[in-house]
C-alpha cells in the first residue's frame, strides 16, 4: 500500500468526480479487501454486493482509472468456457479477425455484446497483490484470477479446489525449461492436456479396449505451439512427458471432460461489456476519440439508436432571435444528455439541431424518448422534438475523430426519426415488441398504432410503430 496522503489524495480527486457511496465502497475494498478481490473487478458483481447504482460504480471505476487507481482491462472470452483468451489495456489492442478456445475448440469472433468483457485491476501503484505476479499464483489462483473472466460465477476456494481434484487426472507445475514424466491411467471418455498459460492444447478421445500396454504422448509448451487434431487412444496406461520451453512458468493439466466441467463455467453472472461501456456518457466524455483505431471496426449484434431534432427551430431563430434562440437550443441539449445518461445511453453527436444516441436495450431508448417529450414541455416557445428509435446489429467504428456506429439499422434510426411531424415518437417493431419496453408502454397505459412505411434508401417498408 502506498503511503496514506498519497492514497488519501488520489480519493479525494476521485470524490470531485464521482458519487459518494461508490468511492468509499471502493476505498474500502481497496485498503481490506484481499488481493483475490482486486483483479478484474466486475463492476456490475460490485454494485450488486453494495446495492450500489450500476451507473454510479461504472462512473466511479472509471474516473478510477482516468487517475491511475485501476488499471482498465479489455479481455476477449470464450463464450463455452468463459476463459480470457486475450486482454489489453484497451479495445485498440484487440484484434478483429477472431480468437480459438483450444481447450473448447471453438472459434469466436470478438463481437462488442458478449465476447469483450471490462474489467479493473488496482495499479501496483496503489497496492500490490499477487495477480501483479501471476507466475506467483497457485493452480487454482491462477485459473480463478488469471484465466476465467468476471462472467463466472466460481464457487469458494475450498470447493474450486475440490471440483479441480475431481477433474484432473494431474495437475502440476513446470518451471522455465524443466521437463516432467507423468505415469497416468487413461479412462475411457474424453481427456484434455491444457496449459491455461499459454493456451495450448492436446485432445484426446479414449476409446475401445482397454489395453495393458503403456501408451505415450508428448506434450512441449512453446509460444509457436500449433493447434493438434484429436488423439484416438485407447483407455490403459499413459507415460505423458511435459516439457516447457518457455521462460515463464507452466501450468499443465490433464483434465477429464465430464458434466462437472459443462456445470461449472455454465454458472454465469452480469459483467461490464463493451457495447455497454461504448453506450456509457461517462465513458464517453473521458476518453472520447481513444477507443477505437481509425481502422477498426466491430461488430455488435443489438444495439438501440434513438434520433431526435428540433422542428421549427429556424423559425425560433427569426422570431426570437439569435441569441434567445441559442439559449433555448442549448438548454435543450442540456436536458438531453441528462435524460441520455440516467437512462444507461451516450450522445454519439450532434448534428444541428440534431441528437444521435444510444442504448444497450431498447427500453432504456424508449424511458428515455418519454421523458424527453415531456421534459420538452417545460421549455419555452412550444419546441417540439421529433424522436425515432431502432434496434439492430451495427459497426463500432472511428470516424471524425470521434467513436461512431455505421450500418443500415442506424440508417433506419435516422429515417424512422424523418418521420416524425408531431409529438409521437416514432418506433420500429424490434423496439415496440421487446418485452421490457412493451412492459414500459403498458405502465404508462400507450397502445401503439402500426403501419407500413416507406423510408427514403431503404427498398423495403419497414413497419412504424407510433407512439401517442
Amino acid at each position: 500500500m502506498k503511503r496514506p496522503s498519497e492514497t488519501d489524495t488520489l480519493f479525494a480527486v476521485l470524490r470531485e468526480s464521482a458519487k459518494p457511496k461508490p468511492v468509499n465502497a471502493i476505498e474500502k475494498l481497496i485498503k481490506d479487501g484481499p488481493d483475490c478481490e482486486l483483479i478484474r473487478i466486475n463492476a456490475l458483481a460490485f454494485a450488486a454486493t453494495h446495492k450500489l447504482n450500476e451507473e454510479d460504480v461504472i462512473a466511479a471505476f472509471l474516473h478510477g482509472a482516468r487517475l491511475g487507481i485501476f488499471d482498465m482491462s479489455w479481455n476477449i472470452l470464450c463464450p463455452a468456457c468463459g476463459g480470457v483468451l486475450d486482454s489489453g489495456a484497451t479495445l485498440k489492442t484487440v484484434k478483429e479477425a477472431g480468437y480459438t478456445c483450444v481447450l473448447c475448440a471453438e472459434d469466436c469472433e470478438p463481437t462488442l455484446d458478449e465476447i469483450v468483457e471490462v474489467t479493473f485491476t488496482v495499479s501496483p501503484r496503489v497496492r500490490r497483490i499477487a495477480a501483479h505476479d501471476p507466475e506467483t499464483l497457485p493452480f487454482v489462483q491462477y485459473y480463478r484470477q488469471i484465466f476465467w473472466s468476471s462472467g463466472v460465477d466460481l464457487p469458494d476456494d475450498g470447493a474450486l479446489a475440490k471440483w479441480v481434484k475431481e477433474t484432473t487426472l494431474e495437475a502440476v507445475e513446470l518451471s522455465a525449461g524443466e521437463k516432467l514424466v507423468l505415469s497416468l491411467q487413461l479412462p475411457e471418455g474424453y481427456v484434455i492436456v491444457f496449459d491455461p498459460v499459454l493456451h495450448t492444447s492436446q485432445h484426446i478421445e479414449v476409446t475401445g479396449d482397454p489395453t495393458p500396454e503403456i501408451q505415450s504422448l508428448s506434450f512441449i509448451m512453446t509460444r509457436d505451439h500449433a493447434p493438434s487434431k484429436t488423439l484416438q487412444m485407447r483407455p490403459g496406461p499413459l507415460q505423458l512427458t511435459l516439457e516447457n520451453r518457455l521462460n515463464v512458468r507452466t501450468l499443465p493439466a490433464v483434465w477429464i471432460v465430464t458434466d462437472k466441467i459443462h456445470d461449472l463455467v455454465s454458472k454465469r453472472r452480469p459483467f461490464l461489456t463493451a457495447k455497454r461501456l461504448l453506450t456509457n456518457q461517462t465513458f464517453r466524455d473521458i476518453y472520447r476519440t481513444d477507443a477505437l483505431d481509425v481502422d477498426q471496426k466491430f461488430k455488435i449484434t443489438s444495439l438501440t439508436f434513438l434520433f431526435t431534432d428540433l422542428k421549427g427551430s429556424t423559425e425560433l431563430y427569426e422570431r426570437v432571435g439569435d441569441l434567445a434562440a441559442y439559449d433555448l437550443v442549448r438548454a435543450h441539449f442540456r436536458v438531453l444528455h441528462e435524460i441520455v445518461a440516467a437512462e444507461r445511453g451516450a450522445v454519439v453527436k450532434t448534428i444541428g439541431d440534431a441528437v444521435m444516441a444510444t442504448f444497450p436495450t431498447p427500453d432504456r431508448a424508449m424511458a428515455a424518448a418519454l421523458k424527453m417529450r415531456e421534459a420538452l414541455k417545460d421549455l419555452k416557445e412550444d419546441l417540439l422534438l421529433k424522436i425515432g428509435i431502432h434496434e439492430g446489429p451495427c459497426l463500432a467504428v472511428s470516424l471524425n475523430d470521434r467513436q461512431d456506429y455505421f450500418g443500415r439499422t442506424v440508417n433506419i434510426a435516422a429515417r424512422v426519426q424523418g418521420l416524425a411531424t408531431s409529438r409521437s415518437i416514432f418506433a420500429t417493431r424490434r423496439v415496440v415488441t421487446d418485452s421490457e419496453a412493451s412492459k414500459l408502454l403498458q405502465s404508462n397505459g400507450i397502445a401503439v398504432t402500426p403501419e407500413k412505411r416507406s423510408l427514403r434508401g431503404i427498398a423495403k417498408q419497414v413497419e412504424i410503430f407510433e407512439i401517442p
